[in-house]
């Protein structure tokens, strides 16, 4: 049991500090040497782990996939609101993850590295889940007139995925803040305030840290 749960923690840790590594350099620059000296694990362990860099940077992926569903149900299955005020929860609570979780913000700046094969799965699957909930949200007239889905959905992801690479390079733009911010005013445009539930005002106390979020970007 001691030896399973010795190799679990290796594990664990080699992801995190892939993550890391990814996050701070890059999916091509990044080195397994580097990896498994910040994770404090010898070579012969990571490659027992893992076969590759590419076998560490699916791993990487796969646990920031789980905490994306996580964040997604966390949302759907709360308490009852509608599409929008739903859509605003997560956003603001994926924002606040990947500010302060290094694994689902790797795996979100991987999947926009057009070295790597097969990337994107990540962003597909919060861009289904936002269309799909958007879409609804239309059929059951929570939009404005004149506001699409589509807009809606490329607005979206935008404030979301987006911020990410912004924060980056400039802390003014640290996603948890600025999708707040964002979300007050696509609440303000974007929602039909005669739907039960709509507009700014249903959105009071469900962003991260209690706030509503402030229509005003700064």
């Amino acid at each position: 049991m001691a030896t399973q749960e010795r190799a679990v923690r290796t594990r664990r840790a080699l992801i995190r500090a892939a993550a890391e590594v990814f996050a701070s350099e890059g999916y091509v620059p990044a080195s397994l040497p580097v990896i498994s000296d910040r994770a404090g694990v010898s070579r012969g362990a990571l490659h027992f782990h893992f076969k590759s860099k590419d076998d560490l940077a699916r791993a990487v992926e796969e646990e920031a996939a789980h905490a994306l569903d996580q964040i997604i149900a966390d949302a759907r299955d709360g308490p009852p609101r509608p599409g929008l005020q739903m859509l605003a929860v997560a956003a603001g609570n994926l924002a606040a993850v990947m500010e302060g979780d290094v694994v689902i913000r790797a795996g979100f700046q991987m999947d926009g590295d057009i070295t790597r094969k097969g990337g994107g799965a990540l962003s597909r699957r919060w861009q289904d889940w936002v269309g799909e909930t958007l879409r609804r949200a239309e059929r059951e007239g929570e939009l404005a007139d004149g506001v699409s889905w589509r807009a809606m959905e490329a607005t979206v992801l935008a404030s979301t995925v987006g911020l990410q690479a912004l924060a980056a390079r400039n802390a003014d733009w640290r996603p948890a803040e600025r999708v707040s911010q964002i979300w007050g005013l696509l609440l303000l445009v974007g929602s039909n305030r005669h739907a039960p539930g709509s507009g700014p005002d249903g959105l009071a106390g469900t962003c991260p840290q209690g706030h509503r979020p402030d229509p005003t970007v700064n």
